[in-house]
């Protein structure tokens, strides 16, 4: 019973397919080459349309984000500005801290020791 359906249901298509290959070799019509011109006609539109609607969302993102980009331009400058002035602060501040710990040092071993632990001076 299954292998008879099997069959059937494989024969099925080749027995459509020999009955629709006349229609399928007809020779196109003026309908369908006025349909198929149209419809090309129609996507270059669009086409050309989606073009065009494309590079004026472009330009008009591209003028948006340079007006942002100027008028933040002073807002970025003052920060950059102080970050420098902040960075430059915490530097001196860490230099005089490591100065005060080595002299400290310094006197503490020469203290204990009676040595100084300053290098010797070139001659």
């Amino acid at each position: 019973m299954k292998a008879s359906f099997i069959a059937a249901a494989a024969a099925v298509p080749l027995i459509l397919a020999d009955a629709a290959a006349p229609v399928w070799c007809a020779p196109a019509s003026d309908t369908t080459t006025t349909v198929k011109d149209d419809a090309r006609t129609a996507g270059h539109a669009v086409g050309h349309g989606a073009t065009t609607v494309g590079h004026t969302v472009a330009d008009k993102s591209r003028e948006a984000g340079h007006a942002i980009a100027n008028g933040t331009r002073s807002t970025r400058d003052t920060v950059r500005d102080d970050s420098k002035k902040a960075g430059h602060a915490i530097a001196d501040g860490a230099r005089s801290v490591g100065r005060t710990v080595r002299e400290g040092m310094q006197k503490l071993k020469a203290g204990m020791t009676g040595k100084s632990s300053a290098p010797a001076p070139k001659s």
